[in-house]
């Protein structure tokens, strides 16, 4: 395909491996937890968490509430765990903020991400990303890893006022990149707010499925499905 004049790049497990950690994370959390909560079962508490964290994410309202604020979102999973298994919940908000410490030492530029976006801008691709988020945790990224310099226009949910897939967020950023729908890409991990919401607006949505799981059934297809941004270069080197 013909690079088109601007392309949305979504921040979290697109450029950043922000969730490769998650699962080592919470071991580390909660065996650090058994050191001082008698007869913690570390297992069954990692368990109650990932599939209360599932149920709990997948409410829209409590979604969009806790990515705005992860370490109250966390903590109120950790403590309803903790009270449901017979634990003194007191200990919900050290076991949450560790956790949260942890996820956010170990996040990582994925391999090929900065030179991916080094080549769209070298062939003319004017670029811009979208996050959803609380602007004090994404901009603390995106300083840390130097990624501004490599943006015309950055949209973060928490200052912006809305998130991805709201249709603002994107004819946003077309504006500002002065690009028309139809010439231009979106990309990223999430097939709701990243790709069906470009979608919507006329944008070609390509998705990040870095596992190779494919659409769910009766999903709509994206425009594209590749396993990672480096995929966007096609100079040999992907």
């Amino acid at each position: 395909m013909s690079l088109p004049q601007a392309i949305l790049i979504d921040l979290d497990d697109t450029i950043l491996d922000d969730s490769g950690c998650v699962e080592a994370c919470w071991i580390d959390a909660c065996s650090d937890a058994a050191r001082y909560i008698p007869d913690l079962d570390v297992d069954a508490i990692r368990r109650s968490v990932r599939e209360r964290a599932d149920a709990w994410w997948s409410n829209a309202g409590r979604n969009q509430r806790g990515r705005l604020d992860l370490r109250a979102a966390t903590t109120e999973i950790v403590t309803e765990v903790l009270s449901t298994l017979g634990y003194d919940p007191s200990f919900g908000p050290g076991i949450a903020n560790h956790y949260r410490d942890l996820r956010e030492e170990r996040v990582a530029v994925f391999a090929g991400a900065i030179e991916t976006l080094e080549w769209l801008h070298e062939h003319g691709v004017r670029l811009g990303m979208m996050t959803n988020g609380a602007s004090a945790a994404q901009r603390a990224k995106i300083e840390r890893f130097a990624l501004a310099g490599h943006f015309e226009h950055i949209i973060i949910e928490g200052e912006f006022g809305v998130g991805k897939p709201h249709p603002r967020v994107f004819e946003t950023l077309l504006r500002e990149l002065r690009a028309t729908p139809a010439n231009s890409w979106a990309i990223g991990d999430n097939l709701t707010a990243d790709v069906y919401g470009a979608m919507d607006v006329g944008i070609h949505g390509i998705w990040i499925d870095a596992a190779d799981r494919g659409v769910p059934m009766d999903w709509r297809e994206p425009d594209l499905t590749v396993r990672g941004l480096s995929e966007l270069r096609s100079d040999g080197q992907v």
